[in-house]
């Protein structure tokens, strides 16, 4: 295991197939489409389950359920053909200009700031980072 997230999900994509199907797949759009919706499924599945694991106080539950959400959330991104680490660093980039405050639309019952956006703010692009998507979605 490295400490490079997407790496180790391209290698492991490389290792069951999953990069040369969609390779092989990308021209059919309604297919495409299917397993877009599939991966969000997935997603969903995987909070749900962790929500469950929250509400049964079930520890090893909730890790594993926080891991699996990332691996098919980078997974969606790495066999989409997106540059990750040009996505993340653009919206970290974005989060980090924005300062700490209150949202008086979204109350926060523990105390902590929100990320406000100071005037002027623009969000971060990934306009020429979008792999393969437009020709799914």
């Amino acid at each position: 295991m490295s400490e490079n997230w997407v790496a180790d999900i391209g290698d492991m994509h490389h290792k069951f197939g999953v990069n040369y199907w969609f390779q092989c797949n990308k021209d059919n759009k309604e297919l495409m489409q299917k397993y877009m919706n599939f991966r969000m499924l997935m997603i969903q599945e995987e909070l749900h389950e962790t929500m469950s694991a929250v509400n049964s106080g079930n520890s090893e539950e909730v890790v594993d359920g926080l891991i699996d959400m990332c691996v098919f959330a980078i997974g969606t991104l790495n066999v989409m053909g997106i540059d990750s680490e040009k996505a993340w660093n653009s919206v970290h980039d974005a989060n980090m200009v924005k300062s700490p405050g209150v949202k008086a639309e979204r109350p926060n019952p523990f105390g902590l700031p929100d990320l406000i956006k100071p005037e002027g703010w623009v969000g971060p692009s990934h306009e020429d980072n979008h792999g393969d998507i437009p020709n799914i979605i």
